[in-house]
This record gives structure tokens, C-alpha cells and sequence, in this order.
């Protein structure tokens, strides 16, 4: 009687290989689109590259066991779960300035004295609303920051609208304090 072994590299270790280049390729795709539309013109590149690579390698090995229908799952498991690490992993980096624009119809003093006090450069101008005078509230942040400045919105003008936008590029950052602008600005700078 033949003994039947199981070929553990083939049904285990190679789907688990295949399953890990493919979170890790989908994840640097995600940041190397980040960083390209960031406009990091040196680091995009080379994360592109390192992408490919790896995909390539993933790719032949599904094709070398063509019939091994646990590699197919394993790399599109790997792409679905690549997607959830890149976008926890771009979370995390929160690269890049955003615009938060925040629109109050009630008095935005205590607002305005908080974001100052906390050391964010504000613009504020008085504008007409449909319901009558609104005052708008302009910051430039570090996208770090963002959690931070909602909590202060909803803590000192719960009803008012905020709205979010990314932006490309930001000549400078302008804070109130410049004791925190020197905090501010140890992250890594754009070549």
C-alpha cells in the first residue's frame, strides 16, 4: 500500500506566500497613489516598484500551479485584505495638509479663541448665509490633526458645518503659537 503524503508546500506554505506579497503589493499600491497624487516625486517611483516586483513573483507562482485553485483564493483573500492595510496604513501616515473650512451661524468667538489657543492658525470672515450672517472659519492643518480640530468644533459649536478638503501642496504652515510650529514641522519634507 502506497503511503499518501500531503505536499504541505504546495496546498499551505505557497497559498500563505502568495496570500502575504499580495497584502503587501495592494498595500504599497495604495500608498504609492497617495504619495503620486501628494506629489513626491522620488518615493512613488520606487514604492511602484517594489509593488511590481512583488506582484510579478505572486503572479508566476499562480501560474506555475495553475491548477492549485487555494493559490487563486489566497491572492485574492490577499488583495481584499491588502486593500483594509493600506488604507489602516495611509490612517496611520495621515501625509499631506488639509483645508477645514468650518461655517457657524451662532457666535464663533470661543471657537476661534480654542483653535487659536491650541495652536492653529485660523482666517475668519464674516459672510452672508441663507439664514442671515455666518462667520467662516479657514484652517490649513497637518492631517494628524484633523480628530483634534473636529473635537474642538463639536465641543464649542456642535451645530456648525465643517467641511474637509486635501491639498496638493501647501507653501507653509501657519500657526497662532510658534512655540508648536517647531513640533509641526519634523515631518519628513517633500523632494
Amino acid at each position: 500500500m502506497e503511503n499518501a503524503s500531503f505536499d504541505w508546500f504546495t496546498f499551505v506554505i505557497l497559498p500563505f506566500l502568495i496570500f502575504i506579497a499580495r497584502i503587501t503589493d495592494v498595500s504599497l499600491g495604495t500608498l504609492r497613489i497617495i504619495f503620486v497624487s501628494k506629489g513626491y516625486k522620488i518615493i512613488a517611483p520606487l514604492i511602484g516598484f517594489i509593488e511590481i516586483l512583488i506582484w510579478i513573483v505572486a503572479i508566476s507562482k499562480i501560474i506555475q500551479n495553475i491548477d492549485n485553485w487555494i493559490c487563486y483564493i489566497a491572492y485574492a483573500g490577499g488583495f481584499a485584505v491588502g486593500n483594509y492595510v493600506g488604507m489602516r496604513l495611509e490612517e496611520k501616515l495621515a501625509i499631506g495638509f488639509e483645508l477645514v473650512r468650518v461655517i457657524t451661524q451662532k457666535d464663533a468667538s470661543k471657537l476661534e479663541a480654542n483653535l487659536k489657543e491650541q495652536g492653529f492658525g485660523i482666517t475668519t470672515i464674516e459672510a452672508q448665509g441663507v439664514s442671515g450672517e455666518v462667520a467662516v472659519i479657514y484652517l490649513i492643518i497637518n492631517r494628524k490633526r484633523i480628530k483634534e480640530v473636529i473635537d474642538i468644533i463639536k465641543k464649542y459649536n456642535p451645530n456648525a458645518l465643517y467641511t474637509i478638503e486635501d491639498l496638493r501642496f501647501v507653501s507653509k504652515e501657519i500657526f497662532y503659537s510658534t512655540k508648536l510650529k517647531v513640533k509641526r514641522n519634523l515631518f519628513f519634507k517633500r523632494k
